[in-house]
């Protein structure tokens, strides 16, 4: 049975992926921080290992993998959906805050996939690092977590060159606007209306729609895409000016 290991597992698109993995006959070790909400929802499911590790402590990232191979064997996916948004304008973005950021989007990715590397050798498999829309095109109050995600796309494409001698495909999901708890805490009703005004779809996409696209970059229908960063956003992306006054 093929293996996912998937960051950020307790709530929202990672544990979306998650049941999207097990719908179609994966296992799944699912790892977050919040050790509480992660037993919760591992509880209801089966076919799961839940390891409450933070991905930003090197030594967490080890256990994770030492733990999910006891456990299962193999490593044939790596999903690095953990993430954390932190917005504000620059000038009151402190080091503290920005290294906040930095050392779970960027550092952990890092980190997880750097570790996975030697169990990916063996099954040929495959990594999916989440990145954003904010980080193919800029946005205000933003600048930690923009430019994080930025660097996790620039880091999917040197995974792809280096890793790809050994069979492991890398590539990046880029979220548009998602209707999360997460998303739904930080945007206030004019940001909606402005997204919906940007948004060639018209709507906020869905946890389930995200799940989709992730888990066919872990497929086999994805064997030759590697190096790529697949915006799924509803055309946020392709959207310039005017779609409001086309709809008017």
């Amino acid at each position: 049975m093929k293996t996912a290991v998937v960051t950020g597992a307790a709530r929202g698109i990672g544990l979306a992926t998650t049941d999207e993995f097990l719908s179609q006959g994966w296992q799944v070790a699912m790892v977050d921080w919040d050790g509480d909400e992660l037993q919760s929802v591992a509880a209801s499911r089966e076919n799961v290992l839940a390891l409450p590790h933070d991905i930003s402590n090197p030594q967490q990232v080890d256990a994770t993998i030492r733990e999910t191979l006891a456990a299962f064997g193999r490593i044939d996916a790596l999903v690095n959906n953990a993430g954390i948004a932190d917005f504000g304008p620059i000038e009151e973005t402190d080091f503290e805050r920005w290294r906040k950021v930095m050392s779970i989007n960027l550092d952990g990715t890092f980190l997880m996939s750097q570790a996975a590397t030697p169990a990916l050798k063996e099954t040929k498999g495959a990594i999916v690092n989440i990145a954003s829309i904010s980080g193919l095109r800029a946005s205000t109050l933003r600048v930690a977590y923009g430019t994080s995600k930025a660097a996790v796309i620039a880091l999917t494409q040197q995974q792809a060159v280096e890793l790809g001698e050994y069979g492991i495909r890398c590539n990046a999901v880029a979220p548009g606007p998602v209707r999360t708890k997460l998303a739904m805490a930080v945007h206030t009703p004019d940001i909606i209306a402005a997204y919906h005004d940007a948004l060639p779809l018209n709507r906020y996409g869905s946890e389930a729609e995200l799940a989709g696209a992730i888990v066919f970059l872990c497929s086999d229908k994805a064997s030759y895409i590697t190096g790529q960063c697949l915006a799924v956003d509803g055309g946020f992306q392709a959207t310039g000016i005017g779609l409001p006054s086309l709809r008017s």
